[in-house]
C-alpha cells in the first residue's frame, strides 16, 4: 500500500466511517486555520476514542439530522410571554428623550418570512434555474468581501460588486439576477408591527430618526425597501457599503455621530441660534437593533445608548422544529417566530398550540385535499364533523372559489355503528360492549348508549343481572348473546335513524357521482361506513373516498385495518401510512396520547353527532351530544390555526408561488410535542381532551 492510499485509508477509518464523527470533525476543522488545525486533529482522536472505546453510540447519528428531534418546549406559560416587551408607546416615550434615534433595518424594522435571511436565495435560484444558487451566492459574497479587504482594507461591498464576481465566476446574468434579488426582498420583507407603531409615534413628535445598517444594499435601495414595507422616509441613511465602515467593527457609529453633529451645527447656524448655546450642546444618541455585538456592544463603545431588540428567530430557535425540508422549514419557522416573538402581543397557550403546532398541518392538509380533488375530478368535498370544522374554514380561506362544492357534514362513528349494524355486526359489539369491559359502565348505561333502554328489563331478567351491574369480562358474552338472540328487534331501533339519515344525505349528495369525505383518521371507518350505507343500503350510486390525516399504526391492536383500502385508494392518507413516511407510522403511538394531541387541534365547539332523527314535521334533525366544556379554549386553538393559514397563504401570494407542504413536514412541529421530554408541556393542555365527545 503506497503512502497516498494509506492516508486515504486512515482518513476513511477515522473520519468517514462514522457519520456523527465526520460531521463534528469537519465543522471544527472548517472553523479553524493554521495551528488551530492541531486542535481539530486532537478533537478527531477524542471522538474516535469515545465512540470505539466508551461506546458513545449517539455519534452514529448526524447531529444536524437526528432520527427524531427532541427539543425541550417551554412549559411554564405561553412562548410569546418570553418576548413580551414594553409597549411600542412606552418604547417611543423612552426614545423621545434623545436628540437622534437610530434604527437597524433587517430583523428590527423589517422582517422576513424565513428563519435565515439567505433562504430567500432558494426561491431566487429556482426562478433563475440555477442549481445550488443559495450556497454559491453566499460564497460569492464572502469572496467579494475578501477581495474588497485586500484592495481597500475593509469588507464592505455592495450588491453590484457581489454580482460582478458572481457573473465572472459562475456565469450568472448580473442584470437579471441582481434585479430579481432586490424585487424579491421588496416582495417578501414586511414591516415589524411592533417597531412600525413605535416609529409612527416618534414621527408625530417630530423626532430625528435615522437608519444605521450593515448591508450590501445601498441607501437608495434600502430607502425603497423600507417604503415598500410601509415606512415613510427617514431623516438620514447610513449604510456600510456606501461609506466603507461598519457597525460590526464600530467605525460606522463614529461616522454617524460625526455627520449628525455636523448637520446639527450647520442647521443651528443657519437658524441663527446663539453660538454660545451651540458650543455647550452635546447631541444624545440611542440605537435600536437585534445583533448584540454590532448593534449593542459596539454602539455603547462609541457612546450611544442602546435598546436591544432580540432577533425573533434567535428567540424562537430553541423551540422550533428543524428536521424539515429546507424551504418549507424556513418559511414555517419564519412565520412562527416573526408572529410569536415580535413583542407586540402575548398569546394564550391554546392559541399558540393552534398556531405553532396545528397551522402548518392544516394548511398542508388542505393543499393535499385540493390537489386530490383536481386530479381525481371530485364533485364535492365533505368535511366530517367534528374534525372537519376548522379544516373546512381553512379550506374556504385558501380556496374561496370552491365554496359551493364543500360542505360540513354531521357524521360520527357512533352514528355509523348504529346505522350499519346489520353488516358491521362485529364492530357494533366491539364498540358498544368489548371496548367498555371493566371500565365501570353499568348495564343501564350500556343499553342507554345503544338506545336499547326498553330491552334492559328483559336483559336483566334473562341473564340474572341487575341494571346497576357493571359490564365485565365475566358477563359481556351473556349480554352479547342476548342481543344476538333479539337481533332483528335491535335493528328495529335504528330504522328511523337510517330513514332520517337518508333524507339528510340525499340533499348533500344530489347530482354527485364522486365525493371525498375528510376526517382526521385513524382507521378510516367513517368514510367506509358511509360509503356502505349510501351505496348498499340507500342505493344512491355515489362513490365515496375517504381522505384521512393519518392511519392506524404499528402500535394499534389492528395496525392493518385500513391497509387494503389504502392500496385500492378507497382511503387516502396525508401524514403517513404503511407505505408513506413509514417512520411516522412506527413512531405515532395512540397509547401515548398521540391521537388525542392531533384531535385537540381539530376539535369543534359543538358536541359530536349522536344520530339522525325526525322532528314533529317529519323532517330530519341531528341530535348532538353535550357542547364541549372548553369552548373558549377550542376557539383560541382555531384562531391560532386560521391566523397561520392566513399568513402562509399571504407568503404564497406574494409571487404567486405554491409552497407545497408534504406530510412529513406537516407532522414535524408536533413531533417535538409528542416526544417524551415534553410530557410537562402537554400536561396542562390535556384538560382540553373532552371525554364527553371522544368517539
Amino acid at each position: 500500500m503506497n503512502s497516498t492510499r494509506k492516508i486515504d485509508w486512515i482518513y476513511m477509518l477515522l473520519v468517514n466511517k462514522v457519520p456523527g464523527i465526520r460531521e463534528r470533525y469537519k465543522r471544527r476543522r472548517n472553523s479553524t486555520k493554521g495551528v488551530g488545525r492541531i486542535g481539530a486533529w486532537l478533537y478527531l482522536f477524542w471522538l474516535n476514542l469515545i465512540y470505539h472505546v466508551f461506546r458513545y453510540k449517539k455519534l452514529n447519528v448526524l447531529e444536524k439530522y437526528p432520527y427524531y428531534e427532541a427539543k425541550h418546549l417551554y412549559s411554564k406559560g405561553s412562548e410569546s410571554s418570553l418576548s413580551k416587551r414594553e409597549s411600542p408607546e412606552m418604547l417611543a416615550k423612552r426614545l423621545e428623550q434623545y436628540d437622534v434615534v437610530s434604527f437597524d433595518v433587517f430583523d428590527t424594522l423589517i422582517l422576513r418570512p424565513f428563519s435565515e435571511p439567505a433562504d430567500l436565495f432558494y426561491i431566487l435560484g429556482e426562478e433563475l434555474g440555477y442549481m445550488d444558487f443559495r450556497r454559491i451566492r453566499i460564497e460569492m459574497e464572502l469572496r467579494a468581501r475578501e477581495e474588497k479587504y485586500e484592495k481597500e482594507n475593509h469588507y464592505e461591498v455592495n450588491l453590484s460588486e457581489i454580482y460582478d464576481l458572481f457573473s465572472r465566476e459562475a456565469g450568472i446574468d448580473k442584470k437579471i439576477a441582481m434585479k430579481r434579488e432586490i424585487e424579491m426582498e421588496k416582495t417578501y420583507c414586511f414591516a415589524n408591527p411592533y417597531m412600525r407603531r413605535a416609529v409612527e409615534i416618534l414621527r408625530n413628535s417630530h423626532k430625528r430618526i435615522i437608519i444605521t445598517s450593515d448591508m450590501y444594499l445601498n441607501a437608495e435601495q434600502i430607502k425603497a425597501l423600507l417604503k415598500s414595507c410601509g415606512y415613510e422616509q427617514f431623516d438620514a441613511y447610513y449604510v456600510s457599503c456606501d461609506v466603507g465602515k461598519s457597525k460590526s467593527e464600530g467605525s460606522l457609529y463614529k461616522e454617524v455621530k460625526k455627520q449628525e453633529e455636523y448637520l446639527w451645527n450647520k442647521n443651528t447656524i443657519e437658524n441663527q441660534i446663539n453660538r454660545q448655546d451651540l458650543e455647550r450642546k452635546k447631541l444624545s444618541f440611542i440605537h435600536i437593533g437585534d445583533n448584540y455585538i454590532a448593534d449593542i456592544e459596539n454602539a455603547k463603545k462609541q457612546g450611544l445608548d442602546t435598546v436591544h431588540y432580540v432577533n425573533v428567530n434567535v428567540a424562537g430557535a430553541q423551540y422550533r422544529a428543524e428536521d424539515m425540508s429546507v424551504v418549507i422549514g424556513s418559511i414555517y419557522r419564519g412565520i412562527v417566530n416573526t408572529h410569536i416573538h415580535n413583542g407586540l402581543y402575548e398569546y394564550t397557550r391554546e392559541y399558540e398550540y393552534g398556531f405553532i403546532y396545528g397551522g402548518l398541518f392544516v394548511t398542508g392538509y388542505c393543499q393535499f385535499i385540493h390537489e386530490y380533488r383536481k386530479i381525481h375530478q371530485i364533485d364535492k368535498i365533505l368535511f366530517f364533523a367534528r374534525d372537519g370544522y376548522i379544516l373546512m374554514k381553512a379550506y374556504e380561506k385558501l380556496y374561496p372559489n370552491e365554496a359551493e362544492s364543500v360542505q360540513y357534514v354531521y357524521w360520527s362513528r357512533l352514528a355509523a355503528v348504529k346505522m350499519a349494524a346489520e353488516y358491521f355486526k362485529y364492530d357494533y359489539f366491539r364498540r358498544f360492549l368489548y371496548h367498555k369491559v371493566n371500565q365501570e359502565y353499568t348495564l343501564e348505561e350500556i343499553m342507554k348508549s345503544m338506545e336499547l333502554d326498553d330491552m334492559l328489563k328483559t336483559l336483566c331478567t334473562e341473564c340474572q343481572l341487575l341494571p346497576q351491574t357493571n359490564l365485565t369480562e365475566k358477563n359481556v358474552d351473556k349480554v352479547k348473546q342476548f342481543l344476538l338472540k333479539n337481533w332483528d328487534y335491535v335493528l328495529e331501533h335504528y330504522k328511523e335513524q337510517l330513514k332520517a339519515g337518508k333524507q339528510y344525505f340525499e340533499e348533500i349528495l344530489k347530482c354527485c357521482n364522486k365525493v371525498v369525505a375528510v376526517d382526521i383518521g385513524w382507521a378510516g371507518s367513517g368514510a367506509l361506513s358511509l360509503d356502505y350505507i349510501v351505496n348498499k343500503l340507500w342505493k344512491m350510486n355515489c362513490k365515496i373516498i375517504g381522505i384521512i390525516a393519518g392511519t392506524n399504526t404499528c402500535h394499534n391492536t389492528e395496525p392493518d385495518v385500513g391497509e387494503a383500502f389504502l392500496q385500492m385508494e378507497k382511503l387516502v392518507s396525508y401524514l403517513y401510512s404503511q407505505r408513506e413516511n413509514r417512520d411516522l407510522w412506527k413512531f405515532h403511538d395512540p397509547g401515548k396520547g398521540h391521537n388525542l394531541y392531533w384531535e385537540m387541534l381539530l376539535d369543534a365547539p359543538h358536541g359530536s353527532l349522536k344520530g339522525f332523527y325526525f322532528d314533529e314535521k317529519g323532517e330530519w334533525k341531528c341530535e348532538l351530544k353535550k357542547e364541549s366544556r372548553n369552548k373558549r379554549e377550542i376557539e383560541d386553538i382555531q384562531k391560532g390555526i386560521l391566523d397561520f393559514v392566513t399568513l402562509y397563504d399571504k407568503v404564497q401570494k406574494k409571487e404567486n408561488k405554491i409552497f407545497k407542504i408534504g406530510g412529513r413536514d406537516a407532522y414535524a412541529p408536533l413531533l417535538n410535542v409528542e416526544n417524551d421530554v415534553n410530557r410537562q408541556f402537554m400536561k396542562e393542555m390535556e384538560s382540553l381532551m373532552d371525554s364527553t365527545n371522544i368517539e
